[in-house]
Order: structure tokens, then C-alpha cells, then sequence
């Protein structure tokens, strides 16, 4: 079988041409990256572990009406995901203060936020992924004013889901930040959830303990990385039937 048509390759993804027209296979690496790609590893079963989670989320997403890029699960590694224009933001959602808000308004880790606050950070790894208001946005041209209510909209009622979700297996989300895709059909544009969720997109502390269950882990050498989304995984019920074991597939037909 031909090798497939790789579109893009990125830290923790790699994308290919799909079966159909406007589809793309997405397919989640072990790789492991932090502070814009200067510390890397590759833990083996990472993928696994957040393609399964990643298609937990968006599945229950689509069936709270919030509509996503994800059409379906192909194997451990892979997902079949509608081909759409990514808006250049990462959009944060924060909870409580942790990582870059606490350095920059001096607040301790894990204070309480009065309310859920979004924040938009222009994607660009070269420039570190700064930080932009929507004055940015608009003057620039990224999304316009429409967009960018829906946007908001859809990030609050992504963290609404996520948090309700997290609470109930006692896991605080602390925060975490999606992507927004433009899906067009004929002259009728759609903004859906792009890209994924997962414990790399999310920060996510046990709320008897502390413990961290995200990418915080590997950022701080705080232990196993695939034990602590294993964790996530098994608490959420996800956990694959054969638990994921080292070696890398072949990315064949």
C-alpha cells in the first residue's frame, strides 16, 4: 500500500490527506514537548492515551449540540476529523490561576478566579504564541466581531462541559485552551472545536490531593507522564481494554 499523503506535521500530530474530500486523518505521536519545544521526550503511549481521551471529549461535545472538526475514531492512534481553516488563536479558558497568569499578575497557584477568564494567544512558535486582545484580533483581521462572540461562547460552554465532567471523577480543571476551525458548506460558514482535548490541552489537578494529571508533570519532572493520563483515562473510563505498549506503528494504509 502507498505511504500516505502528509499534509502537516506537528509536536504531539501528524495530519494526512483523508479518504474523502474534506477529511483529514490525524495522528496523535508520542512525542512530548514543553516551554515552545525546547524540553522534548517521547513517552511511549501518549497518543494512545490521548486519542481515546481527545474522542471521549469531542464525542460528548457533539452531543451537548457544541459542534467539532471529529468524525470518528480510525484505530488506537488515529481519527478521521472534518478539514477546516484553523483561526490563528489558541483560546484560554482559566479557572483558577496557574502557569503564565500567576507570573503575571502575581497570583499564588491555584487561587480560585472570581470567574471563568479567556484569554487569546496568537499562534505563532516562533514568537512563543503571544498573548493578544481582541483589539489584536479585529485590527488584524484573525476573526471578526461575530467570530469572535461565538467564540466566546463556545469556550464557555466547552469549560461548562469539561468542568462538570473532571468534578465528577475528582479532578479540578484548572484550565485549558482549544482551537477554533471555520468548516465551510456552500456560502454558510460553521465554527467547530478543532484540533484536540486532552490532558497535553488541559491542566488538571486531583482536588483531594493536588496531584497533577497534565502535561505539568513532564514540564516539571514530576513523574510519569503515562501514569498520570492513565489516571485521567481510567478514572473517566476510557482506559483501552490492552493498556498501551512500546513500539512505533508503521504509518501505512
Amino acid at each position: 500500500m502507498a505511504r500516505r499523503t502528509k499534509i502537516y506535521e506537528g509536536k504531539a500530530k501528524t495530519l494526512f490527506e483523508g479518504p474523502e474530500p474534506g477529511t483529514i486523518v490525524q495522528y496523535f505521536k508520542d512525542d512530548a514537548t514543553a516551554f515552545n519545544a525546547e524540553k522534548r521526550d517521547v513517552i511511549e503511549g501518549k497518543g494512545v492515551l490521548n486519542n481515546l481521551l481527545s474522542e471521549f471529549f469531542m464525542l460528548g461535545l457533539g452531543q451537548i449540540g457544541v459542534p467539532t472538526h471529529f468524525l470518528k475514531r480510525i484505530n488506537m492512534r488515529e481519527q478521521l476529523v472534518r478539514s477546516c481553516e484553523i483561526v490563528p488563536l489558541e483560546v484560554i479558558v482559566r479557572n483558577y490561576a496557574a502557569g503564565t497568569i500567576s507570573k503575571r499578575l502575581g497570583l499564588e497557584e491555584g487561587t480560585q478566579l472570581p470567574r471563568p477568564i479567556v484569554e487569546y494567544c496568537y499562534k505563532d512558535d516562533a514568537l512563543g504564541d503571544p498573548l493578544v486582545s481582541e483589539e489584536h484580533i479585529a485590527a488584524f483581521g484573525w476573526a471578526n466581531q461575530q467570530d469572535m462572540d461565538d467564540i466566546l461562547s463556545i469556550a464557555l460552554r466547552v469549560n461548562d462541559f469539561l468542568s462538570g465532567i473532571f468534578l465528577a471523577v475528582g479532578i479540578r480543571l484548572v484550565d485549558f485552551k482549544i482551537e477554533i476551525g471555520r468548516v465551510y458548506e456552500g456560502d454558510f460558514q460553521r465554527l467547530v472545536v478543532a484540533d484536540e482535548i486532552s490532558p497535553d490541552s488541559c491542566r488538571l489537578w486531583d482536588i483531594k490531593t493536588g496531584q497533577k494529571l497534565d502535561k505539568d508533570v513532564f514540564r516539571r519532572d514530576l513523574g510519569s507522564l503515562t501514569d498520570a493520563y492513565s489516571e485521567v483515562a481510567r478514572r473517566l473510563g476510557v482506559m483501552p481494554q490492552n493498556p498501551p505498549t512500546p513500539g512505533k506503528p508503521t504509518l501505512v494504509n
